[in-house]
This record gives C-alpha cells, structure tokens and sequence, in this order.
C-alpha cells in the first residue's frame, strides 16, 4: 500500500525508455540518490513484447519504476503515424504496468502528458479536467493511449492497493530531444531551423502556423528533479501536473530561441501549417504545495539546450 514518504534509498530503479529525452534526465537526477539503477536496451527488451517484458521484470524485480518509455513526436508525427502511435503506447503501458504489479514493484510512476487534456478545456489546466471534452485531432491516437495508462495505474491502486502514481509533464525540452525536420516538437524543431539558418545566412526564418498559441515549456532536468520528489512525496490516485505555470505565445518563444541561437534575421509564420491547441498551461498548485517549483528560467534553459544540440550533433557527425 501507499507509503509516503517514501524511501529510495538503496532501492533498485529501473527507467524504462532510459535512451530518450525524459529517460536520460531521470538517470542524470537518479545518479545523485543512493540507487541501484537498472536500465535495458530496447535491442535488448521490446517494451511492446508481452512475453518479452514479463520474463525481465521477474527476473530483474525492480523496486521502483519510472515509465518514461513512448512513441512520441510533434503534431506532424502524431498526425501521419496514427495507427503507431495508439497500439506502441497501449502496450508499452499495459505491458510493464502489469509486468510491475505481478513483480512486486513498491512503487511505479507512469509519465503521462499534457496533450491529455481537452482541447478547449479552461486555462490553465486543472487535474480534474482530463476526460472532460474532446481532444486535440492531431493527437488523439497518443493521447488515448496515454490516458489508457494513467486509468490503469488508477485501476491498480484501487484494485490492488498498488502504490501506483501519475504525473502530468508539460511541453519539455533539454539534451537529447529529437531534432528530426518532420517529426521534432517545436523547441528542437526551432533550436535546428535558427542554426541551420544563422549557418547558411537565411534571411528569414518560416515558424509553422501562426504563432499565437501559447505555450508552456520545461527544461527537462527540472522535470526529471520533480520527478524524485514526488516519488519521495506523493501517492494518491490523482494525477499531478508538472510545469512552470507560466506560458508564451510561439511568436515570442521564437524570438528567444532566436536570441539563444545567435540568429539575427527576420521571423515569419505560415498559418497554412496545423497551430494545434490555442492555449496549454499547467496548473501546478498541487505541485507547489507539496514544496517544488522549476528552476530553470527559459532563457537558461534554451541557452542549455542549444549547447546541448552543438555537442550531440557534432558526436552524430564524428
């Protein structure tokens, strides 16, 4: 059953998805608690294998687990591979989060995301707003998926007292995002674009739509730092949104990763691209009020970003 505070100190932790953006961050916050980490290639273990997945966990046992695995992408991605979106995310959740609760696992959090939420639910975003309207189009598949997993954590809390949590990160950013041209959210997307474009000496810049939806953006070390203290601190079958609590319009957050960049040429939009959501914006009172808040200020972050993006790109050259 639910213990808090929860102690993890000399548990084994296992970080499903350790390769990706969010997996790398909690194995760099992980490395400063005394924890026996546990981490497994996806050559190795196909998170969408059942059989695969259930054979590791009851060998390997993991005290605590983090699922950060997914299939993700920006709204170009989510919208052509639909059909990978909705069956990868299912089974990857259905698969460990069982595999977890038949292994004893004392304590697993299931990484959710804000496109969860409704597409015109109010701003900003309350917890309790998740199932409350219809979805942004573009993301359904992943989103469904997505709330699949946070309703089977709850299903197992209430089922088999599992000490199972869900947390809600917003729009993140930080080492290791994916920089693809098609398929990158718009940080990395944008991080690329002003670099590629300051490099070959473009003077304008085209952002996609039209640049006045808001947005709220995380670095991701910051989350994977909320992440800690909310194992440490919280157990409750409601879901419990991570961010900044504060948003930019795409228009402005442009001009500050421009600025970040170094690129001094002109910003321009093309509303024929998909704007998405109008507005996203975590409410993060419940997070606050359990004692953590970012650190991170944007223009920090983007700058970390970006140097981030110099070394990885300059390792994939060599």
């Amino acid at each position: 059953m639910a213990r808090t505070p929860f102690e993890l100190k000399g548990k084994s932790v296992y970080v499903a998805g350790h390769r990706g953006m969010v997996g790398a961050a909690l194995l760099r916050r992980l490395a400063m608690e005394d924890v026996e980490l546990l981490t497994v290639k996806r050559s190795e273990l196909d998170l969408r294998d059942q059989a695969a997945v259930f054979g590791w966990f009851a060998k390997m046992r993991p005290q605590v687990v983090f699922m950060a695995a997914a299939k993700v992408g920006g709204i170009a991605a989510n919208n052509a591979l639909r059909a990978e979106f909705i069956y990868d995310n299912v089974i990857i959740a259905a698969n460990a989060i069982h595999a977890a609760h038949t292994n004893g696992t004392e304590k697993l959090m299931f990484l959710g995301s804000s496109c969860i939420y409704p597409k015109l639910a109010p701003q900003p975003l309350r917890e309790n707003s998740m199932l409350t309207g219809p979805l942004e189009p573009t993301n359904e598949p992943y989103a469904i998926a997505k709330i699949a997993g946070i309703k089977m954590v709850e299903a197992y809390r209430t089922q088999y007292g599992s000490d199972f949590i869900n947390v809600m990160p917003t729009n993140l950013y930080g080492p290791g995002d994916n920089y693809h041209p098609e398929h990158s959210h718009v940080v990395a997307a944008l991080i690329r674009r002003f670099h590629e474009a300051k490099l070959a000496g473009i003077s304008n810049v085209v952002v996609w739509g039209t640049g006045t939806p808001r947005r709220e953006f995380l670095y991701v070390d910051d989350m994977a730092d909320a992440c800690i203290h909310l194992m440490k601190t919280y157990s409750s079958d409601e879901l419990i949104n991570i961010g900044t609590g504060e948003d930019i319009t795409i228009a402005e957050f442009a001009g500050v990763v421009a600025a970040a960049v170094g690129y001094t040429g002109e910003i321009s939009f093309d509303p024929s691209r998909p704007d998405g959501t109008p507005r996203k914006l975590l409410d993060v009172s419940r997070l606050a009020a359990l004692g953590w808040r970012a650190r991170t200020s944007l223009e920090d972050g983007i700058r970390l970003a970006y140097r981030a993006y110099l070394s990885e790109s300059k390792q994939a050259a060599e």
